[in-house]
């Protein structure tokens, strides 16, 4: 079903929209004075968001105390790198080195770590095979050493796993380790998880809103922190 929001949306929304429905839901729903991705036949409202949440600030605002909400982020867990022509056709293809995990999510969460725990609202994190389409690798030529850089559109491939954080303590099993019992720094965190040092602040700062940390004074310059 074409609606109101479906022409400016990018290859990966439209297909994770499509991967999610069921039958009954309907697509680019008018709410309010807002237009929401896909309405399920229980009520629920659920709004896929493949870049930062801050956009969303507004729509959370006027609908989340009145209406079951659901943030989908689709997670480039895997991706392949497909260079094409001005024809579509396929150049190169190539597995990136490049894998974000589901800690990813932190990024998008310093927006409203305190929501997490509303009894209305769910993120929910789907980990993505991806291909990422791009025309062909810039050369440089002449004086002009600059390269342009080519983002691409993402492609859904495949969905290889999700998780759900309906409630602050479900963000701790996305670290995939548990918090150290001695008050630890941000880099502390950073190496414990896998994650480097500046995720490894927002995830702390996102644990601190959600009350799952506290700090603990600090180790020279550096803030301590223990679990809560």
């Amino acid at each position: 079903m074409t609606g109101i929001g479906t022409l400016a949306e990018g290859p990966l929304h439209a297909a994770v929209k499509q991967w999610l429905a069921r039958p009954g839901d309907r697509f680019e729903v008018p709410v309010d004075r807002f237009v929401v991705d896909l309405v399920r036949a229980d009520g629920e409202l659920v709004e896929i968001q493949t870049g930062g949440f801050g956009p969303l600030g507004p729509k959370l605002d006027a609908l989340l105390d009145g209406h079951r909400m659901r943030i989908v982020h689709p997670v480039p867990a895997e991706r392949r790198i497909v260079r094409v022509d001005a024809d579509g056709v396929v150049l190169s293809e190539r597995r990136s080195p490049k894998a974000a995990s589901v800690l990813e999510v932190f990024d998008r969460l310093v927006a409203f770590p305190s929501l997490i725990g509303h009894p209305h609202l769910v993120v929910e994190v789907l980990l993505c095979r991806e291909d990422h389409v791009r025309g062909p690798a810039p050369t440089r030529t002449g004086g002009n050493r600059r390269r342009t850089k080519d983002p691409g559109t993402r492609h859904l491939d495949a969905v290889l796993a999700r998780h759900e954080v309906r409630r602050p303590k479900d963000v701790l099993g996305l670290l995939g380790a548990e918090l150290p019992d001695a008050p630890f720094t941000t880099k502390d965190l950073g190496a414990l998880i896998g994650a480097p040092t500046v995720l490894a602040q927002r995830v702390v700062y996102c644990l601190r809103l959600m009350e799952l940390v506290e700090p603990a004074g600090k180790d020279g310059r550096a803030p301590l922190y223990v679990r809560a």
